[in-house]
């Protein structure tokens, strides 16, 4: 493949005139076979914003766009092999000619159906296994009946909510697909093709900032699922891992699993397992104590926590874009701010939501948490996003795996006392006065739960709080109207990540039992829908390389 880099195009432009620039990059009279590889937004010189694209030249042989590369002599002119995953086809063919077998006494079982416990079922499901897969919430299109009913003002679900359910806590967000993880098998170029395959837009494969927008998600997890069932996949809702039941080595080595108690609507079943994947998400509190009594090896780590600020999205889309052509044909525009305080502490926007919502995403009776949502459309009023601050596993009593549960738990607490279980929201002004705001200002909160003025600033500590505060006038050089009196705060931004981590090896299973495989977000390898994603096909790939049994032949 021949690879073109850096072609400018205005943000007006068409698709024929990109077509144009690419046959004359290359000298060609007809216009080539092409795939756009990526797209991106160059906005240093406001208002005047171009794309930049990368795209994909096929030919149809190698050696003519060898050939053709070698004569144009253009530094954004390369040849390329594209790299494609190729596990599933290797790890099949292996098995279809005999030189090797897949060795499992019980279908791998899967605790989780997020990102991560999806991709991991979908490719044991691609590679002939029969994965079981446990959900404690519901199907994604019952779900979204019970969070929708929730926002109305109805009881939570503590066990089918915002967190807990098919898709994971990703499938009430932005749906972003970005991720920093570096790749040199495939993995993200085949999960954004899974994703497009399933329903969502096919720009997500080539957008430098893609994301796919929450209405879409709920089909795109649906197609998922059945597509993991007509391979033979099982999926089994409403159904809680409750308990594991675990054998110690005589020698002193690792022990392993062997059995685990599933609960579906006060029905305890007991099951055999010889391949449990611990694919739980972060706010599965409950199933982390478990495991840590049972002896599962774990340890506190860093996370953050902070508020949600919104702005009105046509502040953020000026500050972004400036007053050119740019303002009314780009998509809402995501942004993206760090800063470090005077002591050292990191302060970050996190799940940044363009045009999107903010919502209550409790998942516990007496605790409330929020989180950000936006639609595909990306065309509410307001543009929110998460202002958080590193939490150090030294700023709470480490000595259990689990305090920094117990810390986010005594945020989350205090503001549900505050609200009783609305979102407390709180101008920026007050916020940094640390005095409840009683009225709003221009600013109106755009939620999915109802909501109440209050003091969130009362329930953070110190270090949160002052941290936000400090950041806030660099913030507000980058994009000025970002430090408005009026921006709303609500609280509290608890679930960014989990402060947990489930310790593994090498082969990706539990540092002290065989057979039990921490992965995903949950149990701290990730951190977003496509690092889960990942994670989950590499805990898959694991599974099988230490189940396979390769035939040697013979001298």
């Amino acid at each position: 493949m021949i690879e073109i880099h850096n072609i400018k195009l205005p943000v007006s432009y068409d698709i024929g005139f990109l077509e144009q620039k690419i046959a004359k990059k290359l000298h060609l009279k007809q216009i080539p076979e092409y795939k756009i590889l990526k797209r991106s937004i160059d906005a240093r010189k406001k208002p005047d914003i171009i794309y930049i694209y990368k795209v994909g030249v096929t030919l149809d042989d190698f050696n003519k766009e060898a050939r053709l590369v070698k004569k144009i002599n253009d530094k954004n002119v390369a040849l390329i092999k594209p790299v494609e995953y190729s596990f599933v086809n290797e790890i099949n063919e292996l098995v279809q000619t005999e030189q090797g077998s897949i060795n499992l006494k019980h279908h791998p079982l899967i605790v989780g159906a997020g990102p991560a416990g999806l991709f991991c079922a979908y490719i044991l499901a691609l590679c002939g296994l029969k994965p079981v897969i446990v959900e404690r919430g519901l199907k994604v299109e019952e779900r979204i009946l019970k969070v929708n009913n929730f926002w109305n003002g109805n009881g939570l679900d503590t066990e089918c909510n915002v967190q807990f359910g098919e898709g994971g806590a990703g499938t009430f967000s932005d749906g972003k697909l970005n991720t920093q993880v570096k790749d040199k098998f495939g993995r993200i170029r085949f999960v954004l093709e899974e994703f497009v395959k399933h329903g969502a837009d096919p720009s997500i494969t080539y957008d430098n900032k893609p994301h796919i927008g929450t209405d879409v998600l709920v089909s795109v997890v649906s197609g998922i699922r059945k597509e993991i069932e007509e391979l033979g996949g099982i999926f089994m809702f409403d159904t809680k891992l409750s308990a594991v039941c675990l054998d110690d080595n005589a020698d002193g080595k690792r022990g392993y699993i062997s059995k685990v108690l599933l609960s579906h609507k006060g029905k305890d079943t007991l099951v055999e397992t010889d391949n449990l994947v611990l694919a739980i998400g972060h706010s599965a509190r409950d199933t982390f104590s478990m495991l840590y009594k049972s002896g599962v090896s774990m340890t506190a780590k860093d996370f953050a926590m902070g508020v949600r600020i919104e702005h009105p999205e046509g502040v953020i889309r000026n500050a972004m874009y400036g007053d050119g052509e740019a303002l009314d044909i780009l998509p809402t525009p995501p942004y993206k701010l760090t800063y470090q305080t005077s002591s050292g502490r990191g302060v970050y926007s996190f799940c940044m939501c363009p045009g999107g919502y903010v919502v209550n995403a409790s998942s516990e009776d007496g605790y409330t948490a929020v989180n950000g949502m936006s639609y595909s459309g990306r065309n509410g009023k307001n543009s929110n996003s998460a202002l958080i601050v590193t939490v150090r596993t030294k700023d709470f009593n480490s000595d259990s795996p689990l305090a920094g549960i117990e810390l986010q738990r005594k945020l989350e607490k205090a503001i549900y006392e505050q609200g009783k279980g609305k979102i407390v929201v709180q101008r920026y002004e007050d916020f940094k006065n640390g005095v409840p705001t009683n009225i709003i200002g221009e600013i109106t909160p755009q939620t999915k739960g109802e909501y109440v003025c209050g003091d969130v600033s009362k329930c953070l500590p110190d270090y949160i709080k002052d941290s936000i505060v400090e950041a806030m006038p660099s913030f507000d050089k980058e994009i000025p109207g970002f430090e408005n009196g009026d921006a709303i705060m609500s609280g509290v931004e608890s679930r960014t990540s989990s402060p947990v981590r489930i310790i593994r090896g090498k082969d990706y299973q539990s540092e002290n039992f065989i057979g039990i495989y921490p992965c995903g977000e949950g149990a701290g390898y990730a951190g977003g829908i496509m690092s889960a994603a990942m994670d989950g096909m590499k805990v898959a790939e694991a599974i099988i390389k230490n189940n396979i049994n390769k035939l040697k032949e013979e001298d």
